[in-house]
């Protein structure tokens, strides 16, 4: 029983492993292809792998994919923003490499499988659900981003036209 336990264990941590490490690569390649430079490669591939990450342990608090997606795109917005600052570069240069892993090509590949098939009550289901996908990961990623840019806006603001804070 025990050792039975252990295979199946083991076989899915090298699943979990195996996709891991696709995504830091396919998060690397789009890197290169965007000629990031060689110093940042690490830390935009790291992204894409924290992504993923989040979206495999958000499976276990959830079943939906579209929890899964929108939770790995706020977190992988905030390190985007966070790593923007520490670096002195744009945001963008990690989100948009580090969200490869993210992007729905299975589900938008089934939506046009089924539409060239005329499977159409298949096909809407499918197309939903890939609008569904793309619209939780384009919302993760922007309350982060809306929250870091009132952030920034309020810190810009002379403290003596800031209503809030009291005088005296």
């Amino acid at each position: 029983w025990w050792l039975g336990c252990c295979e199946t264990g083991g076989v899915l941590m090298m699943y979990y492993a195996v996709q891991l490490a696709s995504a830091f690569a396919g998060s690397l390649g789009f890197a290169l292809l965007f000629h990031v430079r060689r110093e940042k490669l690490l830390l935009a591939s790291l992204g894409g792998l924290l992504a993923w990450g989040v979206y495999l342990l958000m499976g276990w608090a959830s079943d939906q994919d579209v929890v899964r997606y929108f939770a790995a795109s706020v977190v992988l917005t905030v390190y985007a923003e966070v790593l923007a600052r520490l670096v002195k570069c744009p945001a963008t240069l990690f989100l948009v490499t580090a969200s490869v892993p993210l992007i729905p090509g299975g589900s938008l590949y089934r939506t046009m499988q089924y539409f060239m098939e005329s499977n159409l009550d298949a096909f809407s289901s499918q197309a939903l659900t890939t609008v569904l996908l793309a619209v939780s990961i384009a919302v993760g990623m922007l309350f982060p981003t809306s929250i870091f840019q009132l952030i920034r806006r309020l810190r810009l603001i002379p403290a003596s036209e800031k209503p809030w804070r009291k005088k005296g």
